[in-house]
C-alpha cells in the first residue's frame, strides 16, 4: 500500500524544493549584494516558476488524498486501481495543467505595460503586485488570477475534503480500535500538509481580496 504514496512524496519533495529554489537564490543574492534590484525578465521568469510548482504542490497533495481513500476504503481493489499506469497519469496531468495555467498567468502579464518610473521593492515578484503596477488595463489579468484561484485551488480543495470526509466514514465505521488506529496512522502526515494547504488557500484568497502592505510600490519623486 506504500508503493504509489512513495512515488507521489519524491514528487512532492522534488517540486518543493523546485518552488523554494524560485525565490531563496534571490534573496540570498540580495543579501550578498545589498542590492534588491531584479530585471524585468528576471521577475516574469521567477513569477512563472512561483505559479507552476505552487499548483503543482496543491495537485500532488489532492492525488494523495485520493490514493489514501483508494488505500482506506477499497483496500482490497488498491493494487488495481492504483496501478502505475495511473499513477503516472495524475502527476502527468497535474504537470500539463500546472504548465498552462502558469504559462497563460505569464503572457498576459506581458500584454501589459509598466511605468518606467515603478520600482518593485522586494526579490519576490508576486503575480498580484506585478498586476497592480501595470499602467494599463487589468480587467482581463483579473479575471484569470481569480479563476485560476478557484478552479485551481477551489477543486483540488474540493477534492482533499471530499475524500477525507469518505475517510473518516469509513475509519468510524470500523469495529477493531486497532485498525482505526492502523488506518488513521496510515493517512495522519497527510492530513497535516493537506491542513496547512488549507490554510494556505485562505491566505491566497485573501491576498487577492484584500489590499496587502508589500504590494506598495515606490517611485522617484
Amino acid at each position: 500500500l506504500h508503493q504509489p504514496m512513495f512515488f507521489f512524496l519524491s514528487n512532492l519533495s522534488l517540486v518543493d524544493i523546485c518552488f523554494t529554489s524560485t525565490t531563496i537564490p534571490k534573496m540570498l543574492a540580495n543579501i550578498q549584494t545589498q542590492s534588491k534590484a531584479i530585471t524585468y525578465a528576471g521577475c516574469i521568469t521567477q513569477m512563472y516558476f512561483f505559479i507552476l510548482f505552487a499548483g503543482l504542490d496543491v495537485f500532488l497533495l489532492t492525488v494523495m488524498a485520493y490514493d489514501r481513500y483508494v488505500a482506506i476504503c477499497h483496500p482490497l481493489h488498491y493494487t488495481v486501481i492504483m496501478n502505475p499506469q495511473l499513477c503516472g497519469l495524475l502527476v502527468l496531468m497535474s504537470w500539463i495543467t500546472c504548465i498552462l495555467n502558469s504559462l497563460l498567468e505569464s503572457l498576459m502579464v506581458l500584454q501589459l505595460s509598466f511605468c518606467p518610473d515603478v520600482e518593485i521593492p522586494h526579490f519576490f515578484c508576486e503575480l498580484k503586485q506585478i498586476v497592480q503596477l501595470a499602467c494599463s488595463d487589468t480587467f482581463l489579468n483579473d479575471i484569470v488570477m481569480y479563476l485560476g484561484v478557484g478552479l485551481l485551488g477551489g477543486g483540488p480543495l474540493a477534492g482533499i475534503l471530499y475524500s477525507y470526509s469518505k475517510i473518516l466514514f469509513s475509519i468510524h465505521g470500523m469495529s477493531s480500535i486497532q485498525g482505526k488506529y492502523k488506518a488513521f496512522s496510515t493517512c495522519a502526515s497527510h492530513l497535516l500538509l493537506s491542513s496547512y494547504f488549507i490554510a494556505q488557500v485562505q491566505e491566497c484568497t485573501l491576498a487577492l481580496l484584500l489590499p496587502t502592505a508589500h504590494s506598495q510600490v515606490q517611485q522617484p519623486q
